[in-house]
């Protein structure tokens, strides 16, 4: 199932020539996130978006960026949230922080269908403007438990150059961050940012955001390796 909550298309290529970055937002609305959860994920994310230093690095004069969001929970249940959008102003970001705000928590309470997930972020990032670094920003508190597992999402779908970072929530289950580090982060640079309990997510996404936008370091070690590691 897939519900375009509210889509904002990027528009034309000339505005796609000079764009640094494509960057998904995948976040794990399974039923492990409660209300609670779910208004901390959602407010965080909008907040993050918001702050001053995040605002000065999208609108980097390094060049432009694209944005995406989606919600994920079980197999087939991956809902755009914002579909691609070149932030060329303060007024188009505005828009994508109203997006996010104003998405309705899915009533299912679903599984944590992360393979599903990533096979469905590498469909979105195919459709992604050019831009010369492409990442997928996947956020989960849990494991995978339905549906394909994770390395079987590698081998089925094509992420060619697309780094995979991931945002580790610790509060349901143990070692959630090892697992989201062996197994689901890809690419040279890729990095696990960690949030102990839910009300850490805010400040984490931030930290997160910041990290993305401001890409790899010179001299950071490469990671290339499949999935398991």
């Amino acid at each position: 199932m897939l519900r375009l909550l509210l889509p904002l298309l990027w528009v034309g290529t000339a505005a796609c020539g000079d764009c640094r970055l494509a960057l998904a937002l995948a976040v794990d609305v399974s039923r492990s996130i409660d209300a609670v959860d779910y208004g901390i994920q959602t407010e965080g994310m909008a907040a993050a978006l918001e702050d001053p230093e995040v605002r000065a690095a999208i609108f980097s004069p390094e060049g432009e960026v694209a944005l995406a969001v989606y919600f994920w929970s079980g197999s087939g249940h991956q809902d755009l949230v914002q579909d691609w959008v070149i932030l060329e102003g303060p007024e188009v970001l505005d828009r994508v922080i109203w997006a996010v705000r104003g998405a309705k928590r899915p009533e299912a309470r679903l599984p944590t269908a992360l393979g599903a997930a990533l096979v469905y972020g590498a469909g979105l990032m195919d459709a992604a403007p050019p831009c010369a670094r492409r990442v997928l920003d996947v956020a989960g508190d849990g494991r995978n438990n339905e549906g394909i597992s994770v390395a079987t999402a590698y081998e089925r779908a094509a992420f060619g150059d697309v780094v995979v970072n991931a945002l580790a929530v610790g509060e349901h289950e143990q070692d959630v961050a090892r697992y989201y580090r062996e197994e689901v982060i890809r690419g040279p640079g890729a990095f696990v940012e960690v949030a102990p309990q839910q009300i850490d997510y805010p400040p984490a996404i931030r930290r997160k955001l910041l990290r993305e936008l401001e890409g790899p370091k010179i001299g950071a070690v490469k990671r290339t390796a499949t999935p398991a590691g």
